[in-house]
C-alpha cells in the first residue's frame, strides 16, 4: 500500500493506493484507521476495489461498524468507485444518506473525493 498525501489548507488527506484488498473485515478497518489517525491524517480516500465486497452487503454489519469507528475518531472517509452496480435499495439509500451527512462519502472520481474531503 502506498499513501499519497494531499495537503489542502490545514487538512492532511491520505489517498490509499493498492492493488490488494486493504479492508476485508472490521479489524482491518480499525487497524487502518488507527495507523492513519496516529499519522495525523484527518481525512482518508480509499477505493472501492480495496474493500471486501462484504462491506457493501449491509447485512454483514461490516460497513456500519467501520464507518462508526471513523465517525468516533472524527476521521472523514471518502470511498471512490462505481456504485451503480449495487442494486440494493437499502444500500443505495445508505449511500445517499452518508453523502448528505458529509462525514462518509461515496463518490465516483478522485477529484470528487478531494472536493468532498475539503467540505467541513
Amino acid at each position: 500500500m502506498t499513501i499519497k498525501i494531499h495537503q489542502i489548507d490545514s487538512s492532511k488527506i491520505a489517498e490509499l493506493i493498492s492493488e490488494e484488498i486493504l479492508i476485508s473485515n472490521v479489524e482491518d478497518g480499525t487497524n487502518l484507521l488507527g495507523d492513519l489517525y496516529y499519522q495525523d491524517f484527518d481525512k482518508v480516500i480509499i477505493y472501492e476495489k480495496n474493500i471486501t465486497p462484504n462491506f457493501f452487503d449491509l447485512k454483514t454489519g461490516i460497513a456500519g461498524e467501520i464507518l462508526q469507528k471513523f465517525s468516533n475518531y472524527r476521521v472523514k472517509l471518502v470511498i471512490v468507485g462505481d456504485f451503480s452496480k449495487y442494486t440494493s435499495n437499502s444500500l443505495n439509500s445508505f449511500f445517499i444518506e452518508s453523502n448528505k451527512r458529509k462525514h462518509v462519502n461515496f463518490v465516483s472520481t478522485l477529484s470528487e473525493a478531494i472536493n468532498a474531503s475539503t467540505i467541513k
